[in-house]
């Protein structure tokens, strides 16, 4: 067995696998960025080292400082996680040459699997159906165009050397092929460094249901049965679950089969998945599902596997690096149970899923046997703008489907997350869906249910607003209270301003802000009885009754500048209104299109003086690995161009202006 390993990654797989290895008395070694460097994952490791700037280029894409890490250290063997370097052949091959164990696949794997053209020629020799499609190597537009036309639409635009969504689009109709066409290049370019593509017929009713394989340096292959991944928003996994609902025995058996063979046929060693897409509209049967992809790496959702199987997925990766063989064969595999995991994200669903980033001034989960957390991130710590968004993967087992979902969405409802925006609440809504609980659904279960789920806007909640400002008054009453008592400072009746009177009830008038919008709200409460509380905002009011002090449902993070507001997986911002932090210099009478997040603006498509259509779109800013396009509110004609392609900007700076209305007219 190999004495110690270098983790080639970050977050939470960093994590996981610190906490594997350490079990197995190995010595472990982090590497990371600038902006990791206070990072969960370092504090974990047995020693740490910077190898440089916060973007991946600058560190975790650098095969060259992370082998000199390895040196430094003297590491044994390098585990590349997932994403980053984990699928490049080349980190493979300089491992090699260092003497150091890679803990994965053979560099001829990765090669053979990672041109998804390549691959699928390969695994139809091996008898493995493949989607129909053009996989060749001519990328000319007017090709490619054509291609889709004679495959007929819709099809699917799919990166050649693309992973996790990136790259990838579904076109309906041919006069959107172009721009969808430049968008997966320009994003596969920038997430792979190649922005090759094919193009494939779309399956209708398409299931996600991917196989896990094994394999050792003695030639053994296993498959540790499949999961199922069609929960899926622009084309990445949201949940997983094993075994898959409404897979039969013969299914099974061909599916694994297929996954077996395509392994075979590239010599693999070491955990790996084989995705395949299922026509469903008749259910699931063995004469349609597909070959899409292998992925040579260990994946984001092996926890479900893990949970039905009872084995540790990075233990055997880490058996089979050192050399030993198996230690089991097909036959000596069963199922048991059902998992789910839900990938707990920083974005907002009501604002169309855009990523959220900001300091985590509460992050709490539940504490169950029957729940399993894997995380990269503590209270305190930041969400940046540089790397995948998630917080957390919350992973439930049971005896079956139901069960585990039950418990998936109790987990997710006692989920406490404040500062970034977080999907909890859409993750909990998706587990009790009734076409998913009932196993009616496909790739495209979200995006037709989008609005019953939850990801629509829902407008300021002043419930949670009113809660927000009581809490932030009762905290301030308790903090002169102490000062009353001499504690903290001087006792004064002018260190009191709580609108004090000689007779009946007191109001305090408090302009506050919610979620950055301004509103007015009074706060009652009679002489004496400083917690009944009645706030009211315009035409509504709640009496919170003590709910602010010990609510089952209802949480409270206090940040340096305000309260959040905790019901049923969302959040509101409260604070109090400061009139000196307007910024008059930027008010304007146009409409202003500012970056929704943290990013870089990759694309500018107008000039001052352009006219524009609603909807159209101006810009395209890339952030947390994905591409977002800024489109326009409204017709009217360009004023101003501020940002510039290229430039990293921050969240809510200003990049466009539009004319005023009347200025056009």
């Amino acid at each position: 067995m190999i004495s110690s390993v270098l983790i080639a990654n970050r977050g939470e797989i960093a994590c996981r696998i610190i906490r594997t290895a350490r079990r197995l008395g190995l010595r472990t070694v982090a590497v990371h960025s600038e902006a990791d460097r206070g990072a969960m994952f370092v504090a974990m490791a047995d020693e740490a080292h910077a190898i440089g700037g916060s973007a991946p280029a600058d560190s975790y894409l650098r095969i060259d400082r992370i082998m000199e890490a390895a040196h430094r250290s003297g590491a044994e063997a390098i585990h590349p996680g997932y994403g980053f370097l984990s699928e490049r052949a080349e980190f493979a091959d300089a491992c090699a040459e260092a003497g150091i164990v890679f803990v994965g696949p053979p560099a001829s794997a990765i090669r053979a699997m990672g041109l998804k053209d390549a691959a699928k020629a390969l695994v139809s020799s091996a008898g493995v159906p493949v989607v129909p499609g053009y996989h060749g190597s001519r990328q000319e537009p007017d090709f490619l165009r054509q291609k889709a036309y004679e495959i007929g639409y819709p099809v699917l635009i799919k990166a050649v050397a693309g992973g996790g969504g990136k790259g990838m689009r579904r076109v309906d109709k041919a006069l959107e092929f172009e721009a969808a066409l430049e968008s997966a290049q320009r994003e596969a370019v920038s997430a792979f460094g190649d922005g090759r593509v094919l193009v494939e017929k779309y399956v209708l009713a398409p299931r996600h249901i991917e196989v896990q394989v094994f394999g050792d340096r003695q030639g053994n292959v296993v498959h540790l049965f499949e999961r199922d991944c069609s929960l899926q928003r622009r084309h990445q996994k949201v949940i997983e679950e094993a075994p898959a609902p409404g897979m039969t025995a013969a299914m099974r058996a061909a599916m694994g089969g297929a996954a077996v063979e395509a392994a075979r046929a590239v010599g693999y060693v070491g955990a790996g998945t084989v995705e395949f897409i299922a026509d469903s509209r008749d259910g699931l049967r063995p004469d349609r599902f597909f070959f899409m992809e292998m992925n040579t790496r260990l994946q984001v959702e092996h926890p479900v596997t893990e949970a039905i199987t009872g084995l540790d997925l990075v233990e055997l990766q880490l058996r089979v690096a050192s050399g030993e063989p198996l230690p089991f064969g097909q036959d000596d595999l069963a199922i048991g149970g059902h998992a789910v995991e839900a990938r707990l994200y920083a974005e907002d669903p009501e604002r169309g899923f855009l990523p959220s980033t900001g300091r985590l001034w509460a992050l709490r989960f539940p504490q169950s046997d029957e729940i399993r957390i894997d995380t990269g991130v503590r209270e305190g710590d930041e969400v940046t703008p540089f790397y995948d968004p998630m917080v957390a993967k919350i992973i439930a087992h049971g005896a079956d489907r139901d069960e585990a979902l039950d418990r998936l969405s109790a987990a997710l409802s006692e989920t406490v997350v404040a500062g970034p925006k977080t999907n909890a609440a859409f993750l909990a809504a998706l587990c009790d869906a009734d076409g998913f609980r009932s196993g009616a659904f496909d790739t495209g279960f979200i995006d037709r249910n989008l609005q019953a789920l939850g990801a629509v806007e829902h407008g300021r909640d002043h419930a949670a607003a009113a809660l927000g400002a009581v809490k932030i008054v009762h905290d301030d009453l308790a903090a002169l209270r102490r000062i009353g008592r001499g504690e903290g400072g001087p006792a004064s009746p002018w260190d009191v301003p709580d609108g004090f009177q000689l007779v009946g009830a007191r109001t305090v008038a408090m302009p506050i802000l919610v979620d950055g919008v301004r509103e007015e709200v009074a706060i009652t409460w009679p002489p004496g009885a400083p917690g009944d509380f009645e706030a009211r905002i315009g035409d509504w009011s709640e009496r919170p009754s003590g709910r602010f002090q010990s609510a089952r449902d209802t949480a409270f993070a206090v940040a340096p500048t305000g309260t959040y507001v905790l019901e049923a997986g969302r959040q509101t911002f409260v604070q109090r209104f400061d009139p000196f932090a307007v910024d008059l210099e930027h008010l304007d009478a146009g409409d202003t299109i500012a970056a929704p997040m943290h990013g870089k603006l990759v694309a500018v498509f107008v000039a001052p003086g352009d006219p524009v259509k609603k909807g159209q779109r101006l810009a395209v800013l890339e952030a947390m690995k994905m591409e977002h396009a800024l489109l326009a509110p409204r017709d009217g004609e360009v004023a101003e161009v501020i940002g510039e392609p290229g430039q990293q900007v921050a969240d809510g700076a200003r990049l466009i202006v539009l004319a005023a209305a009347a200025e056009v007219a």
